[in-house]
């Protein structure tokens, strides 16, 4: 009997657990970012009509039905998103917004990188989704807990390696088009291609901190809080422009949605210390994510 009362204290304070570690999740800011940026991103999708330009490409040009796929893409999009922000619906949102994320990755980025693997470009595409993908796995994994498909602490540590792999493909891209990315460092910047050098090389050294466990909590917010800085630095005061630019409103978007989706990887290490050296990206973490 006095088993079966411990038993019993033990599963009601794993509900215990699992409930406030769920709302500690949907409470938390970078959760919450990543919800709001998704959903905007499907809003300015039913707006135009369109996909998300070169981020969201078709590989099949004038395929039939293309505006009709545009808009399920926004609807999907904008549903998960706000789906995300309530607790009744977050779970089953985390895991279309994860199986949609993989196959934006897997049928509009990955083909491009096979066929034209020379082209950082094509390398630079899938990593900025990825990351986006990354962001979606952590969801998915904390929300839906040990017992789901790619889930638990299997899929953090999945997620983890996967956000760290694709942080070079960005990296790179600031060295490959340094051209390119001087244009986009704010003209009040002294120095622009040493901010062009050391934003790319920043990405470089988060993925190698992360895959070798050298202050991962570490690299793993610096990385998230570039990225948020970039967002707003060098895309949102392109918003004020009048008329509003419709690449430069997508490209802030999916900018926040990087950063959100950066951001909540980044906090998959919250109870791990900041100079850590024992929790590389491959290793499992040690107590798993409780579902709710």
């Amino acid at each position: 009997m006095q088993r079966s009362i411990h038993a019993g204290g033990n599963a009601f304070s794993g509900k215990v657990t699992a409930a406030a570690d769920t709302n500690a999740t949907l409470l938390s800011p970078a959760y919450v970012t990543f919800a709001i940026a998704m959903a905007a991103l499907g809003v300015i999708g039913l707006v135009y009509g369109d996909v998300a330009l070169v981020w969201q490409r078709i590989p099949i040009e004038h395929m039939p039905g293309e505006q009709l796929l545009a808009y399920a893409f926004a609807v999907i999009e904008l549903g998960t998103g706000l789906g995300l922000l309530f607790r009744a619906f977050a779970q089953p949102a985390a895991v279309m917004l994860f199986i949609y994320m993989a196959l934006w990755a897997l049928l509009l980025k990955l083909p491009a990188v096979v066929m034209v693997p020379q082209m950082e470009a094509t390398w630079l595409g899938f990593g900025e989704i990825a990351v986006i993908l990354a962001g979606a796995w952590v969801l998915h994994a904390r929300l839906a807990g040990n017992g789901a498909l790619l889930a638990g602490a299997k899929g953090i540590r999945n997620a983890r390696v996967l956000f760290a792999l694709s942080l070079p493909m960005i990296g790179l891209s600031h060295f490959f088009y340094s051209p390119q990315t001087v244009e986009l460092v704010p003209a009040w910047l002294p120095s622009p291609l040493s901010w062009a050098y050391l934003t790319g090389a920043g990405s470089i050294a988060a993925c190698l901190g992360l895959l070798f466990g050298v202050f991962p909590r570490l690299a793993a917010g610096l990385e998230a809080c570039m990225l948020g800085v970039i967002t707003l630095l060098v895309w949102a005061p392109k918003l004020f422009a009048m008329p509003v630019d419709r690449t430069a409103l997508t490209a802030f978007l999916i900018s926040a949605v990087i950063t959100g989706g950066a951001w909540v990887v980044a906090e998959s290490y919250s109870g791990v210390p900041w100079l850590d050296t024992r929790s590389p990206a491959w290793k499992t973490p040690a107590t798993p994510p409780c579902a709710p």
